[in-house]
């Protein structure tokens, strides 16, 4: 019954609302999963891109239920709001809020208030065969915020058709605090409090219609910033480190990278405020027939060492090329995806801290999804870009930072829906690591890691999903797996 109290909180103001007119949806779901495997973590691809509903625990299970509702007024006004709760056993918290939020539309404009499943990225990717995204995907929990933002692309006035955008603009609160707490180890440093920044524009040049060409071309950067830094103690007790400024214009910082102010460390000040992170995003669309063919590049840079080509041509992103197929029994979609993220702007960094280059700068060791006083670009033990990189999850000494964040990859996705009762996909991913440059790995590690997975939705029971799923890890890092999922979800359409 307590899980039932808040979803109909949610629907209270319902009946109202349906005085209105227009078209209106509600419906409730629950689901449960469970996950079996040997080894010291469960397979990657179970637990890996699920919005973190997955577990990196050998064996974990859970379960869950909402409520979504939608509503479509005259002049293209458009409200939804759902909740969506879990429970589960050996799951980074025992019981969560998956996603509580409320959004206002208008026409192409919408404003999203609180926690909802969404991928922040510009750049579409298939998010069942991808690897993930370099920046923001949908490896982690959804992180609660403030929205503005134009979710498709929009069709620029007096370009016919030709030219589109769409893009975001965002401010939230990373809650993970105490799990971060609970999770570290003697002497590792967390952080608390720390809050979120996200912004994308993603411009579109091309009209399928006439010519079966287009190019897109985006940017998206995030930061981590304010809150505090804090180190766990032998005794189980934490000490503060460090109290971030949490003001108006730290705020402004995030939106405008700019250097701290005196009451930033020294390392904000020479650099920018906070944790910077950011991706340039490239795709190439062709269309033949009933085929679509898309090539796509995701440039991830730290800092500004990799924000341009001052340091020469790029060397670290993920490389992807997709084929969505004409309709068949056999395959849907087929995707390959290369991920290298070694270079890192080189080995060497120097801000002259001994004075004996005043004038000299040297931007290198970028560390990607590192930071000094955040630790680790991550949420909830999982990281916010490419599951590739194994998170903190996975540190067995509670260090709440990446072991190796140098790699090279190579992934394949598969997928087929050969009736409307049966999907199925494949992925098979090969990875190389050689661990950070600040603490090398003894040797280079391999690693493989594979995933079939098999849903049946039954042609008398439309509204009932079941899913079935092998996993399996091979190598030392991080670790050999073998494992299966099974789930089962139920959606109840009420209006």
């Amino acid at each position: 019954m307590k899980l039932l109290a808040p979803i109909a909180l949610l629907l209270l103001p319902l009946p109202a609302l349906s005085q209105t007119g227009g078209s209106q949806h509600l419906s409730i779901h629950a689901g449960t999963e469970a996950t079996v495997s040997d080894g010291d973590n469960a397979p990657l691809w179970l637990s890996s891109n699920r919005y973190g509903m997955g577990s990196t625990s050998p064996s974990s299970w859970y379960l869950r239920a909402g409520a979504d509702y939608e509503k479509n007024f005259r002049r293209g006004w458009n409200i939804s709001a759902g909740i969506d709760m879990a429970g589960g056993i050996n799951t980074a918290s025992r019981f969560w809020l998956q996603q509580a939020y409320f959004d206002t539309s208008w026409r192409m404009l919408t404003l999203s208030i609180g926690s909802k499943e969404r991928i922040s990225s510009p750049l579409d990717k298939n998010p069942s065969l991808t690897s993930g995204w370099m920046l923001e995907g949908n490896n982690t929990r959804p992180i609660p915020q403030i929205r503005a933002e134009i979710r498709d692309f929009y069709s620029i006035p007096f370009t016919r058709g030709w030219l589109a955008l769409k893009g975001h603009l965002a401010y939230g609160a990373m809650l993970d605090g105490k799990w971060q707490e609970s999770f570290a180890g003697p002497g590792q440093n967390y952080s608390r409090d720390v809050k979120y920044h996200s912004k994308a524009l993603m411009l579109r040049a091309g009209n399928k219609s006439v010519f079966p060409l287009e190019f897109e071309v985006g940017l998206h950067m995030t930061t981590q910033f304010c809150g505090d830094q804090m180190q766990k103690q032998p005794d189980g007790s934490s000490t503060l480190l460090l109290d971030m400024p949490d003001g108006l214009r730290n705020y402004i910082n995030a939106f405008f990278p700019t250097t701290g102010d005196s009451n930033t460390t020294w390392g904000e000040q020479v650099n920018v405020e906070g944790n910077m992170l950011g991706s340039w995003n490239f795709a190439l669309n062709y269309y033949y027939r009933d085929w679509k063919f898309r090539l796509y590049l995701d440039h991830f840079f730290e800092d500004q060492s990799q924000l341009t080509t001052q340091y020469g041509i790029w060397k670290d992103g993920q490389l992807g090329f997709e084929v969505t197929f004409p309709s068949n029994p056999w395959i849907s979609s087929f995707l390959w995806e290369g991920t290298s993220t070694t270079d890192q702007s080189g080995p060497i960094i120097y801000d002259g801290f001994d004075g004996s280059f005043t004038d000299g700068q040297f931007s290198g060791c970028d560390s990607y999804y590192y930071h000094y006083i955040y630790q680790a670009w991550q949420y909830y033990g999982l990281g916010i870009g490419c599951p590739l990189l194994p998170g903190p999850a996975y540190n067995a000494d509670g260090a709440i930072t990446f072991r190796s964040n140098r790699m090279k990859a190579h992934h394949i996705g598969i997928s087929g829906n050969p009736s409307p009762q049966w999907k199925w996909r494949v992925l098979a991913s090969f990875a190389r690591h050689w661990g950070t440059y600040l603490v090398p790995f003894d040797r280079v590690e391999h690693s493989f890691s594979g995933l079939a997975e098999l849903r049946y939705t039954p042609r008398r029971f439309s509204h009932l999903t079941v899913k079935a799923a092998l996993g399996m890890d091979r190598g030392n890092f991080p670790g050999n797996s073998f494992g299966g999922t099974i789930g089962i979800r139920y959606e109840i359409p009420i209006m």
